[in-house]
């Protein structure tokens, strides 16, 4: 199958409405689900951690609405990227918590918003871009012609983009001594040397230390954010909430435990079949760590 023809069923599906999109994705959601055992496998797995402790029952229905929310959370990218920003921000029905991005923003020291693979991230930014510059990082796909895609439709408005590198590193930096605001996936596994291992839902998971270092250098705020997915394609409601800082523990380990809470306030829409507990390679795994320790 040809790029361009890719690319032009990408864009022909961003006419259709969010909620038949949706439908369809809940569908895409199911075939991955049954075609992929490894995807299976990592998707239970994953959410049995994240639920632990929960009845059968309970874990069984969040399975089944994991499974088609992973399916929606792809589905409605076409709708997203290639809508008009007018046409996709009118489906943010509500945004709870921005008196803490105004205040941030007035501080003057610059804000770093986590977002966790949870609802609709993509909408995030781009509703932040209405009001305010804000500099997303991103990790460049293999993919030419989704880079390209992925880049005209994230880097509208007040938006920006930074790659997951040393010079994207850089420009973040250079936006958070501006006062603006910066994006970042914080359970986003990084690479050797720029992460340490925290827990995740009780097991370790390789954690970004890049918030720590932005954080001491510029003096910003944390806040984090999720974009709610509501039913039937009705649209999305934005929370935000402040991170709250303790000196004495590692800041990994406090993110992980805000993402925690905030995920399991809707655990279906997270995005569980991720590898978030992988082993990037030439990092020693937690285990043999602890052995030595």
């Amino acid at each position: 199958m040809s790029s361009s023809f890719i690319v032009w069923l990408f864009n022909s599906l961003a006419y259709l409405p969010l909620s038949v999109l949706h439908r369809l994705g809940a569908a895409m959601g199911w075939a991955s689900y049954w075609l992929s055992g490894t995807y299976a496998k990592r998707l239970r797995e994953n959410l049995a951690h994240g639920l632990e402790g929960r009845p059968a029952a309970e874990f069984n229905q969040v399975l089944k609405a994991t499974v088609a929310e992973a399916g929606k959370s792809m589905a409605e990218l076409p709708w997203v990227w290639r809508r008009s920003v007018a046409e996709v921000l009118v489906k943010v029905r509500e945004c709870h918590g921005w008196e803490h991005v105004a205040a941030a923003h007035a501080a003057g020291k610059g804000v770093i918003m986590l977002t966790p693979h949870m609802g609709c991230f993509e909408v995030i930014a781009l509703y932040i871009s209405t009001h305010l510059p804000i500099t997303s990082m991103y990790s460049v796909p293999k993919q030419a012609w989704l880079d390209e895609v992925m880049r005209s439709g994230r880097q509208r408005g007040q938006m920006h983009l930074a790659r997951a590198d040393v010079g994207g590193i850089r420009t973040l930096y250079k936006a958070l001594k501006r006062g603006e605001l910066i994006g970042v996936l914080p359970d986003q596994v990084p690479g050797r040397g720029d992460g340490e291992w925290a827990s995740f839902f009780g097991r370790p998971a390789y954690t970004m230390t890049l918030i720590g270092r932005l954080l001491e250098s510029s003096g910003a705020t944390v806040l984090m954010c999720y974009a709610e997915r509501l039913p039937r394609g009705q649209g999305f409601i934005i929370r935000i909430e402040p991170l709250v800082i303790n000196a004495e523990i590692p800041l990994t380990a406090q993110i992980n435990v805000a993402l925690e809470k905030i995920v399991l306030t809707s655990p279906a829409q997270y995005l569980w079949s991720y590898n978030r507990y992988k082993v990037p390679a030439g990092v020693t795994p937690a285990a043999e760590i602890k052995e030595q320790g």
